[in-house]
């Protein structure tokens, strides 16, 4: 495909966007509606959003080269993100009513709203928001590598450039809008190109034959292992599940009814879905068993098996998958910047006159820093799950044990993150080979470190009531109402 109709398609798709941005957005009235959309998203947009954040990075790149280096094992991304994002309906759509701002706050509110706990929480989510960022730049910056002929890092810094600009006009409402109109592109065009590598393969017992016999056993089991695979599946089951832009989803919600009923209909869709990456790359291996990066599959298929016009649409829709993934995680990380790490460092939660100028500047910053840490990695798959496991397993715990065990306390918080931390660490030195990756010693860690240091020191002296009156306390600032028009005209 010539690169410079796919580059001018691209530029022409990114000034949509942020014209877009600034349609739905042109009226913000303060932090929180910059951050949270007012708290009042409709269920369908809800829906969208978490869609597109699904069919991301992981799906288009990582996923779909995962298909091509190892057949069906292309699906476990997609069952472990299904799997995910049922659960988080079930077990955590309730704290919509509650007002959280950060996953922090949540974490902190179920140990009494500890603030060492809540420090550093935030110091971890944002780690955490700066790690997904720089995979999906590295993601798209691969693809737009490939597909454009451009220098990696030059690549990287077009793809973070691109999100940035409608994320920091627009923040989370034009977020949402954005990846919603992207969700409905992403699922056709994965589908579409799915249906036609398999036609160009000819058919489906070709695509199958095409494949080494370890690739089509059932999830590849064969391929990379029975043990590897469930900790793959598992690994972006608790990448969901502790991933603070999918709680920023529960508390921009409408209800805990609306969060509930979008979830299970973004589950259930992706669900299904999930078999399509898997085709996708095993299509790709069927045509070019030689591909010098797997993560090149998709980009591969787009250029060399869909016409012109269907092509550039899909390959659009694949970088887009980045875009949309990326643009979520900087609002997530910015919110816990200007909430949690703020009031670390000042004492205060910024008022709500200045906020969004301060945090269309922190935006700024986060992007950057999540570009300077993609450069540092070209592997997309292990990149994510080592940092799932050694960054968010602990977090796992502490919402999972937060939610359901009322004799959960700080210390036991404190220890659930430090003992998966460790594990996951230990692991990834020691034991990879066996494991695949380390979230299944770190998650059972921080578990078992959590119960243990729990009972063994004191309850927690605060009352859930109380515990959340410290937390509304603390953000007033940032809520409180202004005279109409003086938000707008300072930030």
């Amino acid at each position: 495909m010539n690169s410079t109709l796919f580059l001018s398609t691209f530029a022409a798709y990114v000034v949509f966007l942020i014209a877009l941005s600034w349609w739905v957005t042109r009226r913000h009235q303060g932090g929180d509606d910059f951050l949270l959309a007012g708290r009042s998203l409709p269920i369908f947009l809800t829906i969208g959003t978490t869609v597109a954040t699904m069919v991301g990075t992981g799906s288009s790149m990582g996923a779909v080269g995962f298909g091509y280096a190892n057949g069906w094992a292309g699906a476990l991304y997609g069952l472990g993100g299904a799997i995910g994002i049922l659960l988080l309906a079930a077990w955590f759509a309730p704290v919509r009513e509650y007002r959280f701002m950060t996953m922090s706050e949540e974490l902190s509110f179920y140990v009494g709203a500890n603030r060492l706990v809540k420090n550093i929480v935030a110091v971890l989510i944002f780690l955490a928001c700066i790690g997904w960022l720089g995979a999906h730049i590295l993601g798209g910056g691969l693809y737009l590598a490939w597909i454009a002929g451009m220098d990696l890092d030059v690549a990287r810094a077009v793809v973070a450039l691109s999100f940035a600009i409608y994320v920091i006009v627009g923040g989370y409402r034009a977020v949402v809008w954005t990846d919603t109109l992207q969700a409905i592109v992403l699922f056709g065009g994965f589908i579409l190109m799915a249906a036609l590598a398999v036609h160009a393969v000819g058919g489906w017992s070709a695509l199958l034959a095409a494949q080494p016999k370890a690739n089509v056993a059932a999830l590849a089991r064969e391929s990379i292992g029975g043990l590897p695979a469930l900790s793959l599946v598992l690994v972006i089951a608790v990448g969901v599940l502790a991933t603070p832009s999918f709680r920023q989803r529960i508390y921009s919600a409408r209800s805990v009814g609306s969060v509930r009923r979008s979830f299970v209909i973004s589950g259930t869709l992706y669900l299904f879905f999930s078999l399509v990456p898997a085709i996708i790359g095993m299509g790709a291996y069927a045509l070019n068993p030689e591909l010098g990066n797997r993560n090149f599959a998709f980009p591969f298929l787009a250029v060399e098996v869909l016409p012109l016009g269907i092509g550039l649409v899909v390959l659009i829709a694949g970088l887009s998958a980045t875009m949309s993934s990326a643009s979520s995680d900087a609002m997530a990380g910015v919110a816990v910047l200007m909430r949690d790490l703020w009031v670390m460092v000042t004492g205060h939660t910024p008022s709500r006159i200045t906020v969004v100028r301060n945090s269309r500047i922190t935006l700024a910053l986060v992007i950057t820093g999540a570009w300077l840490m993609a450069s540092l990695s070209d592997d997309l798959i292990g990149y994510i799950t080592g940092m799932i496991s050694t960054l968010m397993a602990g977090m796992f715990a502490c919402g999972l044990l937060g939610r359901f065990w009322p004799r959960y306390n700080w210390q036991g918080a404190l220890a659930s993150l430090l003992g998966g931390a460790i594990a996951s660490v230990w692991v990834m030195t020691s034991f990879m080979a066996l494991w695949g990756n380390p979230v299944i010693p770190a998650v059972i860690v921080a578990l078992g470190a959590g119960v243990v240091v729990s009972l063994m020191t004191p309850p927690q002296a605060l009352t859930p009531a109380q515990s959340l009156a410290r937390l509304d306390q603390e953000r007033e600032r940032m809520e409180a109402t202004v005279e109409p028009g003086v938000g707008d005209a300072v930030s």
